[in-house]
């Protein structure tokens, strides 16, 4: 199977774009908006509110994100904006949670490739 990278999606123009067209769910942790971008590859857009903490605590968050959708990033399918929005839970817990939460989401988008 070919490894897909992502690019980061930047813009206020595409962030918006994402939540007026795109579906979301959400759960605990996350929210997700999910959007197709008719490209090869997938674009993620992380936001973290001056409401989860302080500058530390939403780095913290961005980075543990980050990380558990690159790890898995090889099992999304592609061509997707996806655009993964902090909740304020999210502020104290631990990268298993926040791993857990992001793929529970995709699961419920549908956008996991299935396992051999």
């Amino acid at each position: 199977m070919k490894y897909k990278f992502s690019q980061s999606l930047k813009s206020n123009i595409d962030f918006q774009r994402v939540y007026k067209k795109g579906r979301s769910y959400a759960n605990k942790y996350l929210v997700m908006y999910l959007l197709e971008n008719n490209q090869e590859m997938n674009r993620l857009g992380i936001s973290v509110s001056k409401k989860v903490g302080n500058s530390v605590v939403r780095h913290r968050i961005t980075r543990l994100i980050r990380e558990s959708y690159r790890l898995h990033e090889n099992i999304f399918n592609s061509g997707l904006d996806i655009v993964v929005i902090a909740r304020n839970s999210a502020s104290s817990v631990s990268y298993y949670e926040i791993e857990s939460a992001l793929l529970h989401l995709a699961r419920l988008h549908n956008i996991l490739i299935s396992h051999i």
